[in-house]
């Protein structure tokens, strides 16, 4: 068993917020939990009991108490905290004092913007008073075209006061991309920025959103917020109202619609890469509960953190890191590209802004590591205490590269969930050791195991990942949905009854998890299945290599193993690197893994929350359409992909 790279100290388990849980856990149930493992397994085994821990640990606010906390425990079809009524805005507004709410970011690292709770309340009571007075209600959606600012957050909150839906994506999706999006769930009330800054460069929203106006007819208003320019031109923009006249009315505030557990707030979207997104609806109730579980216990969140995740708004770790202003602890809110003008400008901001949480992809701190960048030498983050890590599995590596060039003292905790989940099923621990490569634990009352076959769970070996239990978080229905027929098909069509991620895992005798990649972009040569993230790791660890992308081709009636790679400046792909990276391949995983062709690209297409998109790419490399290539943050990417004359030999 390798030794931990980092062990929490007495001190620091003490303090914890899951020691207090478990603590009350005991009090209340008469148990003798000692540690994070007892704990989970009490929290798998005793459901129902667990989540009402939560709901009383949490103090989750409500204006009539649950009768029942899990009605119908199967899947799907789950009912949670039954006769409830709360306000998931109400929740995130509970604090309205004057320490530091919202921290604006523009790239760069300029702070341009700073709100208490007190003010975040003000501000959130003058927009629901308009949207009130636009005519959003109960059930209605408000969609947001916007960056990650203030006032985005402000628009969710107003329009979830309301009992309406909040949907959104990022400013650099294309026409398509939102039309693809917005169009389905039809919004009352779209919330733009007049344009967004990436790598020191303006970019304009109005042309889009205009256009996104004329063509949904719902929509009632735009609401047109200033950030590239003072004084934008909306002359072109119908129904438009800009943001200071918006809030420019006497409400003083909010009367919070009280609503059912289940009540919708979210509508987030699939990646849309291989069709049409699906609109994955969300409940008030379980994101909050959800959310407030991984931020207190297992981000061991407080009052006094300063946390910062870099996302955009079209990635639900936005709605994740959005959710701690539930905590009272600063949210910080970066815009913009995490490379300008170099790639130590997120650390920069940790040292000005005494971040305490800091939450990033494994793509970024590869980033940081291929540049350079070392964190701990050029910067302060003696405040520092955790780094989140998600997106994709993080690399052996890169777990070593964290403690050696940032921090010896702080826990690594990569965290994996997604879209579907508006959270994650395995995540940190701040009572248990940190090893490499792997994920601290599951999360607690999510009764996750690896199925080697229906009913077939397995430790110490890659399979599937699902879920056996009904959890809150569950989505409460996809959109123009008829008989949930897209959700059980997303879901529950290979094991009835239990949740099939679509991810290949490994549960270690730690207790922890190893993530290896999506299971419907597994490779199947000669019929051994392997997931393309156990080559990733392998590759992107070479100094040569910025990125790499590994897809199966069709090849003489079996698939073989491509791998695309993208260099860094100067460098050539020649016989000797190729010979380095298939020898760093075989003697690190097996024969097998070794590609039958190493092809140098430009660049890897990534999905807007920087996910590698390979099923996109075998569709290229077999010469078929790839749809919604606005979904992408790099379209233009696949190009490179298209006929290659490596492939035909």
């Amino acid at each position: 068993m390798s030794e931990p790279l980092w062990s929490p100290s007495p001190e620091r388990m003490a303090g914890a917020n899951m020691t207090r849980f478990i603590e009350q856990v005991n009090d209340t149930h008469g148990t003798r939990l000692q540690g994070y493992d007892a704990l989970y397994d009490w929290s798998v085994t005793n459901i129902a009991d667990f989540w009402e821990s939560v709901w009383r640990f949490a103090q989750i606010g409500h204006s009539e108490q649950f009768d029942s906390v899990l009605d119908n425990p199967v899947m799907p079809g789950a009912r949670w905290f039954t006769g409830a009524r709360l306000n998931f805005a109400e929740n995130l507004l509970r604090y309205r004092d004057d320490r530091p709410a919202l921290v604006s970011v523009r790239e760069g690292g300029e702070v341009d913007g700073r709100v208490s709770y007190s003010e975040l309340y003000a501000m959130v009571a003058h927009l629901a008073r308009f949207f009130a007075d636009s005519g959003v209600e109960k059930g209605d959606r408000v969609a947001g075209f916007m960056p990650n600012r203030i006032e985005t957050v402000v628009s969710m909150l107003a329009a979830t006061s309301l009992g309406a839906i909040w949907s959104s994506c990022s400013p650099d999706f294309g026409f398509k991309g939102v039309m693809d999006r917005f169009g389905q769930i039809k919004p009352k009330v779209l919330v733009t920025a007049d344009g967004y800054f990436y790598n020191g460069k303006a970019f304009d929203c109005l042309e889009r959103a205009a256009h996104v106006a004329r063509e949904i007819d719902s929509i009632e208003k735009v609401v047109v917020v200033p950030f590239t320019t003072e004084s934008p031109d909306t002359s072109a923009v119908p129904k438009a109202v800009t943001w200071p006249d918006a809030l420019d009315n006497e409400a003083t505030e909010i009367a919070f619609e009280q609503l059912p557990f289940d009540h919708p707030i979210y509508i987030m979207y699939s990646s849309g890469t291989t069709g049409v997104p699906k609109c994955i609806v969300h409940g008030g109730g379980g994101t909050l509960i959800q959310h407030a579980k991984e931020l207190l216990l297992h981000t061991d969140l407080k009052r006094d953190d300063t946390i910062l995740y870099f996302t955009t708004c079209g990635w639900m770790m936005w709605n994740w890191l959005v959710s701690s202003l539930f905590t009272g602890a600063t949210v910080v809110l970066f815009d913009g590209s995490p490379a300008h003008p170099d790639a130590a400008v997120l650390w920069r901001t940790a040292e000005e802004l005494g971040i305490s949480v800091f939450g990033t992809s494994a793509k970024f701190i590869g980033m940081c590591e291929k540049a350079g960048v070392k964190p701990g030498a050029e910067f302060d983050l003696s405040r520092l205490r955790t780094i989140l890590s998600t997106g994709s599995p993080l690399s052996v590596e890169l777990f070593g590269w964290v403690y050696d060039e940032i921090k010896d003292d702080l826990q690594l905790a990569s965290i994996c969930g997604g879209t579907d989940l508006i959270s994650c099923f395995m995540l940190g621990s701040p009572l248990s050791p940190v090893y490499e490569g792997e994920i601290q634990k599951r999360g607690l009352g999510m009764k996750v195991e690896a199925w080697a076959g229906p009913d077939e769970p397995v430790v110490g070996e890659k399979a599937e990942l699902v879920c056996t239990a009904p959890f809150p978080s569950m989505p409460v229905y996809f959109w123009d949905d008829p008989g949930d027929e897209k959700y059980h098909d997303a879901y529950f069509s290979q094991f009835p009854g239990v949740w099939r991620h679509g991810d290949y895992i490994e549960i270690t005798p730690h207790g922890g998890v190893t993530v290896y990649g999506r299971s419907d972009a597994t490779l199947n040569p000669g019929g051994v299945r392997i997931g393309t993230a156990e080559i990733d790791r392998q590759v992107e660890a070479l100094e040569e290599v910025v990125d790499c992308l590994v897809a199966g081709q069709n090849w003489e009636d079996d698939v073989r193993i491509i791998l695309f790679v993208v260099l860094r400046p100067g460098t050539e792909l020649d016989e000797d690197l190729t010979k380095k990276i298939r020898s760093q391949i075989r003697a690190n995983t097996t024969p097998r893994h070794v590609p039958a062709k190493v092809i140098q690209v430009p660049d890897i297409p990534r999905t807007l929350s920087g996910k590698k998109v390979e099923l996109a790419v075998t569709r290229m490399i077999h010469g078929e359409e790839v749809k919604n290539r606005d979904a992408l943050a790099n379209p233009e990417a696949l190009e490179a992909f298209a006929d290659l004359a490596e492939l035909r030999s």
